[in-house]
């Protein structure tokens, strides 16, 4: 028997993961957006944040999408550098292997406020974060 790589993945990913997978599908389908889990992505993601923001769109309104949006940030980091998700209290976050926290969830917030960018926080994370040596 096979096991899946959901299967695998700790528990602490299962909202994140899902959140992501549900955007993915939404922005295929609603804007006719391709997101591959790949950085150059986010750079897309980015774009589409920025147009929400000047169609001044209410954030209330937008809750569940900036949390898919960073859902889907968390991803292509978890993806690129064998990050994993954390959870507590409600709240996830990414830790790459040299032990730093990253909260693509709140990033894809700050990019609708026009402080924060979700293809910058993934070169960051995979810069920074993903060199450290696997014991």
């Amino acid at each position: 028997m096979t096991t899946t790589e959901q299967q695998t993945r700790p528990s602490a990913a299962a909202k994140p993961v899902r959140w992501a997978a549900d955007m993915v599908s939404t922005m295929r389908e609603g804007a006719r957006l391709r997101l591959d889990y790949s950085a150059q992505s986010l750079w897309r993601l980015d774009r589409v944040i920025d147009d929400l923001r000047r169609e001044d769109t209410p954030p209330a309104a937008l809750e569940s999408v900036l949390r898919g949006f960073g859902a889907y940030a968390g991803e292509v980091i978890v993806r690129q550098c064998d990050a994993e998700w954390w959870a507590s209290g409600g709240d996830h976050w990414i830790r790459t292997p040299d032990g730093t926290l990253w909260d693509p969830i709140e990033e894809a917030r700050r990019c609708f406020t026009g402080d924060g960018s979700l293809r910058l926080l993934c070169r960051d994370a995979v810069r920074g974060g993903c060199t450290a040596e696997r014991v």
